[in-house]
């Protein structure tokens, strides 16, 4: 498969836990990087299991220290240590332009790894450093040219508001056909539309035979109309070789298979909607 590298672009991959979004990144990423495009896989997945599932050694993963717990770096750039945030004075924009070069890590020759952990679950409208240095990673992402960045996500992407909306340009819900993952993507559909992300595609995996008429049915339940939320739906059928891969299932990409095929043709779609993007402007 030949891919034109576009000029760089940003895709967050989100829905219900344990439905597959991690091994999804995994796989795109390297997929995409094997193809000669520089790529950037991002871990905000609160499990961190990004750096397993991309086949870096085990005792090299483990040591990864994610960002948000990173709490040198964090004072260093807001000028607030994680746990002395009341009453300090913060800066809330902190330039974080070194945060690649300090603590990518590299996976393989165009393949880079930033597990930045997740934002803080603290009190509404509670300010705290964590949160507003993972803010200012999020807006730099954002805006670096020449990659393309795959954000594994937890559920939903109302914590990322502004950054999401100025800078990614697609969004990979991802679901199985169980009701509460249709109506965790639902939603997920719904506020990534209203962040103004381009173009959404929902990703059902993990298929199975009579995954179709399942699939109809809990439409149905659920009141989805694919056609409203999503621009593209993809199928990945259940692939049983994953168990035995973990925790490198990149290693899926060196035969051919349903789930291969299937992430080919979702690489293929990203990719013609960044090139299209990119002749418009």
């Amino acid at each position: 498969m030949s891919m034109k590298q576009p000029n760089g672009f940003r895709v967050v991959v989100t829905g219900k836990g344990g439905v597959g979004k991690t091994t999804l990144t995994a796989c795109l990423s390297r997929l995409l990087s094997e193809r000669g495009i520089n790529v950037l896989a991002a871990d905000e997945d609160p499990q961190m299991n990004l750096p397993y599932a991309l086949g870096l050694p085990l005792e090299k993963a483990a040591a990864i220290v994610p960002l948000n717990r990173n709490h040198d770096y964090i004072e260093e750039k807001t000028g607030v240590r994680p746990g002395k945030s009341f009453g300090s004075m913060f800066r809330l924009n902190p330039r974080v332009d070194d945060v690649v070069k300090r603590f990518g890590v590299q996976v393989d020759e165009n393949l880079n790894l930033l597990v930045m952990g997740t934002v803080v679950q603290a009190a509404a409208g509670c300010l705290c450093s964590e949160n507003v240095l993972l803010d200012s990673v999020m807006s730099h992402l954002s805006l670096r040219e020449g990659e393309a960045i795959l954000l594994d996500t937890q559920a939903g992407v109302e914590h990322f508001g502004r950054a999401l909306a100025e800078g990614f340009s697609q969004c990979l819900v991802v679901t199985d056909t169980s009701f509460n993952a249709l109506a965790v993507a639902r939603h997920a559909a719904e506020l990534a539309r209203q962040s103004g992300i381009g173009r959404i595609h929902l990703v059902v995996n993990r298929r199975k035979e009579d995954g179709s008429r399942k699939l109809t049915e809990l439409l149905e339940l659920t009141g989805t109309d694919l056609s409203n939320l999503f621009d593209g739906v993809h199928s990945l059928p259940l692939e049983p070789r994953f168990e035995e891969l973990e925790p490198n299932v990149t290693r899926i990409l060196q035969e051919e298979s349903g789930y291969v095929s299937g992430l080919i043709a979702i690489a293929e779609e990203m990719l013609a909607f960044e090139n299209d993007r990119g002749n418009a402007s």
